[in-house]
């Protein structure tokens, strides 16, 4: 005897309606539509933004980001973390969709400890950095939006890459993903060295995500820091964005501080008034 006839159950009518909603994984399009061409045609366009950046220096790899997860006009989360870990010394920045981000980072963890297991050591950060980048580039087209910043210390120093969806992979210094990277950009364009002390790194990272969440209405909420270091990663802090920005506001500027010591320490250039005998600047001409 079938299962159905012990428990009296009956399928439900397909073609009648249902008050109900269907369950997870019931969704449907119109018959006769590719699913793909339907949701791009007839799907939310969700705009969708933040600020993360990451740059590398003298005493390892810094990553910042912002805890704002917005969907379109609609604050989803304001304490969100966007920088994951994804073993003892390397961290990822998440860009993008937020499900994605997490899915595939959750992919490259289970990935990185496979491959620990066969060859008895985790591989480098560009190792790790090309092995997303060809999983990624699997699924070019089809919608996925990862843009990441691999930060990581391994056998050859303090390393960062940056890795998006389509596949793209680039080794750099500094990288700021987002919508708030172009103000980030401009603060750390403007404050970076290599060679830079740990509390003055921990200040520009600070600054800058600060000043992209004040002008970037889809980031916001506070500034969580990250330091990976030869020993491994380290969580730094978390700040309010908008009492970090205040604060900064009263600060002077570094650049500003040296103009006005330098102006200080040296004479006034002297006026025409003060050349010669008779109050006036001669000028001999020669024929």
């Amino acid at each position: 005897m079938a299962l159905q006839d012990v428990c009296k159950w009956q399928a439900p009518d397909a073609q009648g309606l249902s008050p109900h909603l269907p369950p997870a994984g019931g969704w449907a399009v119109p018959r006769g539509c590719d699913p793909h061409t339907f949701l791009q045609t007839h799907g939310p366009k969700l705009a969708h933004g933040t600020t993360t950046l990451a740059f590398r220096f003298r005493h390892g790899v810094i990553a910042a980001a912002d805890t704002r997860s917005s969907c379109g006009g609609y604050v989803a989360c304001p304490a969100s973390r966007k920088v994951i870990p994804v073993h003892q010394h390397l961290l990822g920045t998440t860009s993008g969709t937020s499900a994605d981000c997490c899915t595939w980072y959750r992919v490259l963890r289970r990935e990185l400890r496979l491959r620990a297991l066969r060859e008895g050591q985790l591989p480098s950060v560009a190792g790790a950095a090309k092995l997303l980048s060809t999983m990624l580039s699997r699924y070019r087209g089809l919608d996925l939006c990862v843009a990441t910043a691999l930060c990581g210390w391994d056998r050859s120093g303090p390393a960062l890459f940056y890795v998006y969806s389509d596949g793209t992979r680039l080794q750099g210094d500094i990288f700021s993903v987002g919508s708030g990277s172009p103000y980030a950009y401009g603060v750390l364009d403007r404050g970076y060295r290599f060679d830079m002390s740990t509390q003055e790194a921990y200040a520009l990272a600070r600054r800058a995500v600060a000043h992209a969440t004040h002008r970037d209405a889809y980031s916001g909420g506070s500034v969580d820091l990250f330091h990976v270091r030869e020993s491994g990663w380290e969580y730094v802090s978390r700040n309010d964005a908008w009492v970090l920005y205040s604060e900064l506001q009263k600060l002077p500027e570094p650049e500003e501080q040296e103009e006005e010591e330098a102006g200080q320490a040296q004479p006034e250039p002297a006026t025409p008034h003060d050349a010669g005998d008779g109050g006036e600047l001669s000028v001999g001409l020669r024929g």
